[in-house]
């Protein structure tokens, strides 16, 4: 049993043709595309990996460039670079507060949100057990009836 990729291989095989011919038929850049295929797919699989590696490679220098960043680097001026990095740390002060702040307030809606819940099991649960009462209560009075 053949394989698809035996049967759409970049050359003039049956299948290929047929593809191009039919391609060219329903709407002609699908025949173009088949005939750029079989004409050139051979050259499509070097660039591919070519150009996988080479974003690889790009990636790669990125994700390790990104380890390097240095934020305080020195101007050569004392006074705007004291000023610069009290700044910073002014600023990052600032955002650890509003993180403790955010999660402060993520663990109070929590609890809001515990509570309301458990606040409607609860009515829940109460009007179900007065639902039952109700059910039962009516139901023996049915039968004394009878």
């Amino acid at each position: 049993m053949m394989n698809q990729s035996a049967w759409l291989r970049p050359d003039w095989t049956p299948a290929t043709v047929a593809l191009m011919v039919l391609g060219f038929v329903i709407f002609w850049p699908l025949g173009m595309a088949m005939l750029a295929y079989i004409l050139f797919g051979d050259r499509f699989q070097d660039f591919k990996r070519d150009l996988n590696q080479k974003t690889d490679g790009i990636f790669s220098r990125c994700r390790a460039g990104r380890n390097h960043y240095r934020p305080h680097f020195d101007t050569g001026n004392v006074a705007f670079d004291e000023w610069r990095k009290a700044e910073l740390d002014r600023l990052q002060a600032e955002r650890r507060r509003l993180d403790e702040m955010r999660a402060e307030f993520d663990a109070y809606a929590m609890e809001l949100r515990h509570a309301k819940d458990r606040d409607e099991f609860d009515r829940f649960m109460r009007e179900r057990g007065n639902a039952n009462r109700h059910s039962d209560t009516g139901s023996q009075d049915g039968f004394a009836g009878v």
